[in-house]
């Protein structure tokens, strides 16, 4: 199995990161470009995994879910937020019919 603090320590290299020289660092240019170009990366990256499945490749569904993932951990980090955030709404939902959890949610 692997291990499963991988998610942690990616976003803690990204948190090391993401005040470097834009020129040395793609986390750094990330964060430089701001929000836009940190959501522009996730919706190229989403498309990117979308084709993969589409295609049927397995090999590359995982490829490009681990680019989308890091982009992910990248607006994480943006807002200041890290994946242990994520983990434990995941958690709450754990055991609850995702009809019950949607219906649940406030639109306000």
């Amino acid at each position: 199995m692997t291990d499963p603090t991988i998610l942690s320590r990616l976003a803690k290299t990204i948190e090391t990161r993401k005040l470097a020289d834009a020129n040395s660092s793609y986390v750094a240019k990330l964060f430089h470009g701001g929000q836009d170009k940190i959501l522009k990366k996730i919706a190229e990256e989403s498309a990117e995994t979308l084709m993969a499945s589409k295609d049927g490749d397995a090999n590359q569904v995982i490829y490009e879910t681990a680019d989308l993932w890091f982009h992910c951990l990248v607006l994480l980090s943006y807002h200041g937020l890290t994946p242990d955030d994520v983990l434990r709404e995941l958690e709450r939902r754990e055991g609850v019919s995702g009809i019950e959890e949607k219906a649940s949610r406030t639109t306000g």
